[in-house]
């Protein structure tokens, strides 16, 4: 038996293939956004995990560091510390701030400060691609690879300039910037103290300009074994007066609060691309169906039944669907890797794009499907 469909494709093969081509990339697009939204995820949870703290203390009715401001004194650590439940304790600082590429191009970075004496370390060994970790309380920087620094170049920051000690790779923001590590030290100065010529301006105004450097952004610890991290945090949530979350809470905050508009937003993206695609697929269809209006009136002048019609209008359209995938998924795993922020393709979700494809296209075909059986035998004769 003739397969139509194979027929009507090998007969305009050039213009099928490459209007599924130009469908695919819209498919492909999908796909990168889709790994965006999977990347903002991973990249919410990179720093949580490097630090491996058990419970973040943060100020008092806020949602800690990562979703709002928060500022509390660096002496809590020593305070907690003294809780038979909690092994060990640091103090970090975040801020976010500008630097200067070699190439001299300024780029936003998250900055993070921590003890280099302490006990918690925020930078996992695994991403210390080059160098070491900071040793001294001042004047030394990890940064990430992305930033294009070597060991033992140079950045200024603030009103100091910082020596670089070790490149990091993978090690990213909530928001997906690239970070760097300096001392807990030089990070209060970089967000607490005034620069010079604002000490001298609010000197003049008669204003006390004695600013506390002594705060952090968050106090961590983690927990003995046994501990229930649950009980901890209620206990100095009612006695300390703090904001306290376990590492799962924040894990929550990060992904609900931080990220929850940005994936939504990519959601209603993806959605808008899916339904194009689909509308140019049946679009496609139809006017392809159009055009051989008068072949299909002729097929149905000698007794072709509308069933074999429609199986030529719908394998052509699942095909076109298919070819246009399978280019898609080329295209997205071609540039991803441009992309400045992470982009995870995983493959469940471009078998769930497939079936999705197939099934629309499916459905987009109804329309040339009706036109055809629509389609008058007696107009074949006299041209």
């Amino acid at each position: 038996m003739i397969n139509l469909a194979y027929k009507d494709i090998r007969h305009s093969f050039v213009k099928f293939v490459v209007t599924a081509m130009g469908v695919g990339m819209l498919f492909g697009i999908v796909l990168i956004m889709i790994g965006v939204y999977r990347g903002m995820i991973i990249d919410a949870q990179v720093l949580l995990d490097d630090v491996g703290a058990d419970i973040w203390i943060v100020q008092e009715n806020t949602l800690g560091p990562f979703a709002e401001s928060s500022r509390i004194h660096e002496d809590i650590k020593n305070t907690i510390r003294s809780n038979p439940d909690i092994a060990e304790s640091a103090a970090l600082a975040f801020l976010n701030i500008q630097v200067e590429t070699p190439e001299g191009i300024k780029k936003r970075v998250y900055s993070i400060g921590y003890d280099p004496l302490g006990s918690i370390v925020p930078i996992s060994r695994k991403r210390l691609v080059d160098g070491r970790l900071l040793e001294k309380s001042h004047y030394e920087i990890v940064v990430s690879d992305k930033l294009g620094f070597s060991t033992n170049d140079r950045i200024r920051l603030g009103r100091n300039i910082y020596t670089v000690v070790g490149i990091t790779h993978g090690s990213v923001s909530s928001g997906g910037d690239p970070t760097v590590f300096v001392s807990l030290k030089d990070a209060q100065e970089l967000q607490f103290l005034y620069s010079n010529a604002r000490i001298h301006n609010d000197r003049a105004r008669g204003m006390n300009v004695e600013a506390d450097n002594h705060l952090v952004n968050a106090i961590v610890a983690t927990l003995r074994p046994g501990s229930n991290a649950q009980a901890l945090a209620r206990d100095l949530k009612r006695w300390k007066h703090l904001g306290v979350y376990t590492a799962t809470e924040q894990k929550d905050i990060l992904t609900k609060n931080v990220i929850e508009t940005a994936s939504k937003q990519i959601g209603m993206f993806t959605a808008i691309l899916i339904v194009v695609a689909i509308i140019i697929v049946a679009l496609i269809i139809y006017t392809m169906t159009l055009e051989k209006i008068k072949e299909i009136s002729i097929l149905k002048l000698v007794g072709l039944p509308n069933r074999s019609i429609t199986g030529m209008i719908v394998q052509e359209t699942v095909v076109m669907g298919t070819f246009a995938f399978i280019f898609g998924n080329i295209f997205a795993h071609s540039i991803w890797e441009k992309f400045p922020k992470r982009v995870v393709l995983e493959t469940p979700d471009a078998m769930k794009l497939f079936l999705i494809v197939i099934v629309a296209s499916t459905l987009s075909s109804l329309f040339g499907v009706y036109k055809a059986i629509k389609a008058d035998p007696r107009s074949a004769i006299g041209g």
